[in-house]
């Protein structure tokens, strides 16, 4: 009985163990990974688009500036370490984790842990 009880629980620490290692495995083998963007099985966490003129006429009016980098302005594109801000979304816009800024002249949402371009707010 008591091999038994040590079978199950080695069994359940490996599952335990493969379950919390997938992640990092997935990012070690360089995998892409777009969060949700408003597609079949989950809720749109970006600008609404009946929203979308106000937030651009919000961004021209708080004046935010934009910064110039060597990355094409596109959802998935990875933004700079530094020399970018970030602001939060005003709440009139949308409830969104994401943060906003401005890039080659073009308003975007990033999720601010991973600086990927989440939105283009065309």
């Amino acid at each position: 009985m008591r091999n038994a009880f040590i079978v199950v629980t080695a069994l359940t620490a490996s599952v335990g163990a493969a379950t919390l290692s997938a992640p990092s495995a997935a990012q070690a083998q360089g995998a892409i990974i777009v969060e949700d963007s408003g597609t079949v099985g989950g809720p749109y966490i970006g600008i609404p688009r009946e929203q979308v003129s106000r937030f651009r006429e919000y961004v021209v009016q708080e004046r935010i500036p934009s910064y110039m980098v060597d990355v094409p302005v596109e959802v998935g594109s990875v933004l700079p370490e530094i020399g970018v801000t970030y602001y939060d979304v005003p709440q009139r816009y949308g409830a969104t984790p994401y943060r906003f800024t401005i890039i080659n002249e073009q308003p975007v949402l990033v999720n601010p842990r991973t600086r990927r371009i989440m939105q283009v707010v065309e």
